[in-house]
């Protein structure tokens, strides 16, 4: 069966049981920000990106690489964001404005990070453990290598974007 492209059956519980975690996860602390805070997961992840940037901007291909984005998903979230006041298009000497988060974007992101991490704390640390928390992030490195040797070598042109 090695051969075959199927997965065993503790593969595939595995698999179906990481996929549940995920989006059970994803959904529950995806609600705490908007309930909580008035944020979308996306917001959260633009300004969490922005906020750590030395200068608090980065261009939108740079928000594109760290968030994965596609290109007119990140242009329309961030005319979102900016009539929301969380962030603004700043001209600068290239071609495209930089993107600066706002004091309102500040003071957004300051108010929910500390809740933000109590409850990935509670939901994910705390349950986990330091030892098995340790081999999560040690899994997760050589998946995400995994996905750039297969992005480099067998993926298909167009699954890459190009």
């Amino acid at each position: 069966m090695a051969n075959e492209p199927w997965l065993e059956d503790d593969e595939q519980k595995a698999w179906r049981s990481y996929l549940l975690m995920w989006k059970l996860l994803e959904t529950h602390v995806a609600r705490h920000l908007q309930r909580e805070f008035g944020l979308s997961a996306s917001d959260f992840e633009i300004l969490v990106n922005l906020s750590e940037a030395p200068t608090g901007r980065m261009r939108a291909f740079e928000l594109g690489q760290a968030t994965q984005w596609e290109k007119s998903r990140m242009s329309h979230h961030l005319t979102r964001m900016e009539k929301r006041g969380l962030i603004a298009k700043v001209a600068c000497d290239a071609r495209y404005p930089e993107i600066a988060i706002t004091d309102q974007g500040l003071d957004a992101i300051r108010a929910c990070a500390p809740a933000h991490a109590a409850l990935i704390r509670e939901l994910v640390v705390d349950t986990l453990g330091t030892d098995r928390l340790v081999a999560l992030g040690e899994a997760s490195d050589d998946v995400v290598t995994a996905v750039g040797k297969h992005l480099e070598t067998t993926c298909p042109p167009a699954v890459r974007g190009e």
